[in-house]
């Protein structure tokens, strides 16, 4: 695991192996979510893509300062890699944020989107929108602190503050008295009570043209979407208007979507992605992880997805969710399942 690294690094391009990309990192991202994005999920998803910006699940200012548990713990394979932290305290985001650089984070996202009950209670998340001077606070604090960026991940409104003045007033304050230059917006508003977070991922409409409303107001700003995106084509238009894209659970139940994203997204001209040559190469990672007592569940629960749409696919999660819990289970395991639906696959590539 990743223990420490020298604060002034290169930027997130230079780290990728292979050739640079045309673009940077977060042209195209895989959304922070929480149970889902854990160091397992982003060790798999990037033997798919060299180039995308992967998120961490959001962690509290709180656990990382406070917590028993390794709560930054990660690969260095997983580079380039966002910490999205959870707070409002300036001091403790600040606090937070060294130790997420001392580590050797690409970069610091802070979450002003999320909109559970249990994050209200602890003032951040989605509620915070209704006090862009304590972001603003909050992300100064951490741009002075670290030499990372900072960004911020957002919604285009609450409740009944949800007209486009407001988003733009929340934009500016955060933009000018934070020095943020960097937005996620997802296109859809929150309600912070009455709906489930579920609920507020799909039930708010999407309004992708306020976004693009957005970037035309403040063209200096850099400016990513976030919501209901499930294509590439999708994608490739929504960048069009804007400078990235952030995908969450798509990439995350059809993860095959992303072994394309490198070369159609970022200019690569290495080939495709193999998905059997990227469960095979997961082989090292889960024993050296089982030797250290991961249970063999907790990695694979990420990768049922990945053969979606191909004959023997449901042969594939079949097994691993069958088989991947029980005592024992090994890397022989994941190659029985493989064994289901690898022909398949190649014959359907060919």
């Amino acid at each position: 695991m990743h223990e420490n690294k020298e604060l002034n690094k290169p930027s997130c391009s230079s780290l990728i192996s292979g050739a640079t990309p045309l673009y940077p990192s977060n042209r195209f991202s895989v959304a922070p979510m929480l149970d889902w994005t854990d160091r397992h999920c982003r060790y798999f998803l990037r033997q798919l893509t060299q180039h995308t910006l992967l998120y961490t699940e959001m962690v509290t200012t709180g656990a990382i300062i406070h917590g028993k548990g390794d709560y930054l713990a990660y690969s260095e394979e997983e580079h380039p890699v966002c910490l999205q932290l959870g707070g409002s305290d300036p001091h403790d985001l600040a606090h937070a944020a060294r130790l997420a650089e001392a580590r050797g984070y690409d970069e610091i996202n802070l979450n002003v989107g999320c909109p559970s009950d249990r994050v209200q209670n602890g003032r951040f998340g989605a509620c915070l929108m209704a006090d862009a001077a304590l972001v603003a606070d909050g992300i100064k604090a951490m741009k002075d602190a670290v030499s990372i960026p900072v960004t911020v991940k957002t919604r285009i409104g609450i409740d009944e503050q949800d007209s486009y003045a407001f988003l733009c007033e929340f934009i500016n304050t955060v933009a000018d008295q934070g020095q943020c230059d960097t937005f996620i917006i997802h296109a859809r508003k929150a309600w912070l009570s009455g709906l489930s977070p579920k609920q507020n991922r799909e039930i708010p409409p999407l309004d992708y043209p306020r976004v693009y409303q957005l970037k035309q107001d403040f063209p200096q700003l850099t400016l990513a979407i976030n919501g209901g995106i499930k294509t590439i084509d999708e994608a490739k238009e929504h960048l069009t208007h804007l400078d990235g894209v952030m995908i969450g659970r798509e990439a995350y139940q059809n993860p095959g979507l992303l072994v394309e994203i490198d070369r159609q997204l970022f200019g690569a001209t290495t080939p495709s992605v193999d998905c059997v040559a990227a469960v095979e190469a997961m082989y090292p990672y889960i024993e050296k992880e089982l030797a250290q007592g991961t249970y063999l569940g907790h990695i694979t629960r990420h990768m049922l997805g990945l053969f979606q749409g191909i004959p023997g696919s449901r042969q594939w999660r079949r097994h691993l969710s069958e088989n991947a819990h029980k005592a024992g289970a090994d890397v022989t395991v994941l190659e029985q399942a493989l064994a289901k639906v690898a022909q398949q696959y190649r014959e359907s590539m060919s």
